[in-house]
């Protein structure tokens, strides 16, 4: 029997929830970006036609909500309590034996878990539908973060009919460490004030008051607590999490069951070796009594329940020497002041620089050269200076300022209205050039070999490039004759001459990443290339207008094929602009119109399909051609491992903290026989 149109919408929007589901909570996704695109394009295009269908629990309706002037109140019962702090061993020690001695004759267990560094959230369910998200405020009040919460794709909006009709949990909200690292870039490049860490990233995207701008953010949430509803009938809190789970929320990757101080220990001992695998920042662990029938008898105090306690690590952080402050310049223009650091050793590497970003952070943190610092790993991954050591002052340090002039190519350096960014105004600025350049000819761009940093400022600093373009019209007799760190650059001038004809042949979305557009990275730019056949179409793109004109018109469609408003916006500007048109007049002369790649249909029942799959060592062919045949077969090439990656192809000469990692993730370790078994 032909399906209604109603039976159709109901059954997207039940398929894209399960979808969603094994992404986002049970990490074992069964069909790729593309194929969720195109169900995601037609339960939006089909609720468009047939308003009579609107449902604002429906997927499309994650980002539909009307920018607010102030975010209303909401009153927690029960409050939304903090945990006491523990810092020591010995004080966890007092914790279990408090635990005891108020619970006589009984043998309660304990459980451990990670303490994620994010934003304390409630999400308060009836009729089985998210009615309200809620910070926590100061305890007993929060405020209503209802619009921006449900963008986040891992919130579930209806939850599985097990579940209760009126349920509250609270969790934790948190910025991937990855989407920390883009977004700062982001920010910098657009000159603003970067973030300091992930925590602050995602406590400033859920005070957005328009929630297309909190739907640009990477943020996810872990649920680990029951509220005031809907959990009353639990006997352990390890089976509450379980439970969590069934529901359609993401709850704690990693747990242990205790019975003893010593196995708490150990425990927390294991967890903060792993502390650096997951996803989100922790800063420690959480102790809870397991058994539920002992919370109540343990009470709770004005400040938190006596049932559990934080665990807080040591702050991970070197003290070192700002020996110098220098400024370099990025491909928009912009001047990032960088410490030049005594090398200091750090969450297993060696640092020897660190960001200050701008000016004012600057004066903020009042860092002068000579200062001995602190120096921690923002979202452990990005060096940071956290703060002056004062008392070590001797009183010859000196204080830096901002240069009025670039220091590559002497032109004026501005400060922009409402920008926290000084930038070179020089379009012809040889470093900004160099940046661009380095960007074209990156590995996940136009992939040109041997064409390292000290090359192109070579190939800058002679005159022989004014333009990334330039690159196809420099002569291999010119190449060979470069003098590159005192050595002759000689034969590799054909390596470069080489991969340059092959880079006239690379798909769309290689060549449009390469451009170094904002907003599109190398997933964005394949989303743009599968929508459009060349190159060519994208100057006066209908996709990318219908992108902005969906936008504009506040409809229930938020994207097409996952091409987000900002993209399009950057992309349109860049082709209607005297750089883009310029750009796609000299591709004309050389023949260059890159065509789409688009992925085959059949990938989606690939013998890969979803999965995650990350490479590492030496293999017996390169891994970009390893790299095609996965994704020809439906899996999603990664770059490191997470929780979502489902294979770690390892081939020679890879370490065991590597594969080590893998395992406690619960990732499949197989070597390259394996892999090829798997692709048939």
């Amino acid at each position: 029997m032909k399906q209604s149109t109603a039976e159709r919408i109901e059954f997207l929007r039940r398929e894209i929830d399960r979808h969603d589901r094994l992404y986002y909570v049970e990490a074992r996704p069964v069909i790729g970006d593309r194929d969720y695109d195109l169900l995601y394009g037609e339960l939006a295009e089909l609720e468009k036609l047939h308003p009579e269908f609107h449902d604002p629990a429906s997927p499309t309706q994650r980002v539909s909500g009307e920018p607010v002037a102030a975010f209303a109140q909401v009153v927690h019962d029960p409050p939304m309590q903090s945990l006491d702090k523990t810092h020591t061993k010995a004080e966890l020690a007092d914790f279990a034996a408090m635990v005891g001695r108020e619970l006589p004759g009984e043998h309660p267990s304990f459980c451990v878990e990670p303490k994620v560094d994010g934003v304390s959230i409630s999400l308060r369910y009836e009729k089985r539908r998210l009615v309200c998200a809620a910070t926590r405020g100061n305890g007993s009040v929060g405020d209503d973060v209802t619009g921006n919460v449900r963008t986040v794709k891992s919130v579930p909006l209806v939850l599985d009919g097990s579940a209760p009709e009126t349920l509250e949990v609270r969790g934790e909200i948190y910025m991937t460490r990855e989407g920390f690292v883009r977004l700062n870039e982001r920010e910098e490049d657009a000159g603003r004030e970067p973030f300091a860490n992930p925590r602050n990233a995602a406590a400033g995207s859920l005070k957005q008051l328009d929630p297309k701008e909190a739907a640009a953010r990477p943020l996810d949430i872990v649920v680990y607590n029951s509220g005031g509803a809907g959990c009353d009938g639990f006997s352990s809190h390890g089976e509450m999490i379980a439970k969590f789970r069934e529901w359609g929320f993401p709850v704690p990757p990693w747990s242990r069951r205790c019975g003893s101080p010593e196995e708490i220990f150990a425990a927390v001992d294991e967890l903060e070796g792993l502390r650096h695998s997951f996803r989100f920042e922790i800063d420690g662990a959480v102790v809870k009594v397991d058994e539920r029938r002992f919370h109540q008898l343990l009470g709770a105090t004005a400040h938190g329940p006596r049932w559990a306690r934080a665990y807080k690590y040591a702050p991970e952080r070197a003290e070192t020497v700002v020996e110098g402050i220098t400024v370099q310049v990025g491909r928009t223009g912009v001047l990032t002041p960088v410490a030049e650091l005594h090398p200091v050793e750090l969450a297993g590497s060696v640092i020897s620089r660190a960001t200050l970003h701008n000016a004012d952070q600057i004066a903020r943190q009042d860092i002068r050269i000579g200062d001995s610092v602190w120096i921690v790993k923002a979202g452990d991954v990005i060096p940071a200076v956290e703060s002056v050591i004062v008392e070590k002052r001797r009183g010859n340090e000196r204080k830096f300022e901002m240069p009025a002039f670039c220091p590559v190519c002497g032109g004026p350096a501005r400060r922009g209205e409402g920008e926290a960014a000084v930038r070179c105004v020089n379009p012809a600025c040889p470093a900004q050039l160099q940046r661009r350049v380095e960007h074209f000819a990156s590995r996940n761009a136009l992939d040109i070999r041997s064409l390292g940093g000290t090359v192109i400022e070579e190939l800058v600093s002679r005159r022989l490039i004014s333009d990334p373009l330039d690159l196809f019209s420099v002569r291999t007799v010119d190449l060979y004759a470069l003098e590159v760190s005192g050595h002759r650059f000689g034969k590799n001038a054909l390596t470069v001459s080489r991969s340059l004809e092959k880079a006239k042949a690379l798909p769309l979305h290689r060549w449009l990443f390469a451009l170094g557009i904002a907003n599109v990275g190398v997933s964005v730019a394949k989303d743009i290339a599968d929508a459009h056949e060349r190159m060519s179409d994208l100057a006066d793109s209908p996709v990318l207008k219908e992108v902005l004109a969906n936008d504009e018109r506040k409809g229930r469609e938020r994207r097409i094929l996952a091409i987000k408003v900002e993209a399009a916006k950057a992309t349109l500007a860049f082709f209607a602009g005297e750089y883009g048109r310029r750009f796609m007049a000299r591709m004309a002369q050389l023949g260059i119109d890159p065509v789409s790649e688009k992925r085959p249909a059949a990938a989606a029942q690939g013998p890969l399909a979803g999965a995650g799959c990350v490479i590492t060592g030496t293999l017996s062919r390169p891994r970009g051609e390893y790299a095609k045949m996965i994704e020809l077969a439906g899996g999603v090439m990664q770059s490191a491992v997470s929780s979502r990656t489902r294979y770690l192809i390892a081939g020679a000469n890879v370490g065991a903290a590597k594969t080590e990692k893998a395992r406690k993730l619960g990732t499949e370790v197989i070597d390259e026989a394996r892999l090829l078994e798997l692709l048939g």
